[in-house]
């Protein structure tokens, strides 16, 4: 059984950090063979891709958080992660951890990733 669960999320003012994390287990082949996908949805709005990286540590960011997101992951602990800096009240959502067996959607950062995670809520005051 897949299972993905992000932790990390929270209130913070305009400027501040967060450090997001998504912890894996039971994914086909195993959590390093699978790219990994951050997306965030807020209210009212489509689920968007903001960040992905690949099974050899490619990334792909979001035009909207480049230079202020960082998605990294530790195979040996089954957990991605996304370092949020510089929030903006734009950046509240609900941020979601995906995983898939494809690689191509690590290039693609579009919606069809094969497992989700319940997300984990981020909102950004001023």
């Amino acid at each position: 059984q897949v299972q993905l669960a992000e932790s990390g999320g929270g209130s913070v003012q305009a400027g501040g950090s967060l450090r997001l994390s998504c912890a894996a287990s039971g994914l086909p082949y195993g959590f390093s063979s699978n790219c990994m996908g951050w997306f965030r949805q807020a209210p009212g709005k489509e689920r968007e891709g903001v960040a992905s990286i690949d099974r050899a540590g490619s990334t792909k960011y979001a035009d909207s958080v480049k230079g202020r997101f960082t998605v990294s992951r530790d195979n040996a602990k089954n957990t991605l992660y996304l370092q949020i800096n510089m929030l903006k009240p734009e950046d509240t959502a609900m941020y979601y951890c995906a995983a898939a067996l494809s690689q191509l959607r690590c290039l693609t950062l579009g919606p069809a990733f094969d497992y989700w995670g319940q997300g984990t809520q981020v909102t950004v005051s001023l």
